[in-house]
């Protein structure tokens, strides 16, 4: 069954990916390595720490009207 998240900030985007992580049964350690990436930036990620491209991100959103909503299907 997909599950599903709305997304409007950086917060909701970081606790739909954990969720969606932890849904894979994957720690964060295991998918950063999948990624070629840092535990800590996966960490972050869920946490909705700000930087420059997501805070960019959503203000496109905010200024266009978008609403975002992520679905996470079966692999």
């Amino acid at each position: 069954m997909p599950v599903r998240a709305r997304v409007n900030t950086p917060d909701e985007l970081g606790s739909a990916l954990r969720e969606f992580r932890l849904r894979a049964d994957l720690t964060q350690r295991e998918l950063a390595t999948e990624l070629g990436v840092s535990q800590r930036y996966i960490s972050e990620l869920e946490h909705g720490k700000p930087g420059v491209f997501t805070d960019r991100l959503f203000r496109v959103f905010r200024l266009l009207s978008i609403r975002m909503s992520l679905e996470q299907v079966d692999r």
